[in-house]
């Protein structure tokens, strides 16, 4: 018998089911571990702007904004306040649509 035969069918996912796929929300954060130290301070905030601008684009990305050009910066700002995330910056808002752009 094939290797493939013997593989379990995956779950089918939001695009391949035939009804909409519920989501088991909210989901349980990671337990934060603390920094690293001794790094620039540079390096900490383009690290917690890359951490942020990853929770909007995923956020957005379930709220059914695939695109970047659908991503304004009030869409992303709205997203952020229903996330429970301060308002991000101009730069951040570039980073979200660069992540959405680059993640197909």
């Amino acid at each position: 018998m094939p290797a493939a035969a013997l593989k379990p069918k995956p779950l089918p996912t939001q695009s391949t089911a035939k009804r909409p796929v519920l989501l088991d929300l909210p989901y349980a954060p990671v337990e934060k571990r603390p920094l690293p130290a001794g790094r620039p301070r540079d390096w900490y905030v383009s690290h917690n702007r890359r951490l942020k601008a990853l929770r909007l684009a995923i956020a957005l990305l379930d709220s059914g904004v695939y695109v970047p050009n659908q991503a304004r910066n009030e869409t992303i700002r709205s997203t952020a306040e229903r996330i429970g995330v301060h308002a991000p910056s101009d730069t951040t808002c570039h980073m979200v649509r660069a992540l959405m752009r680059y993640s197909r």
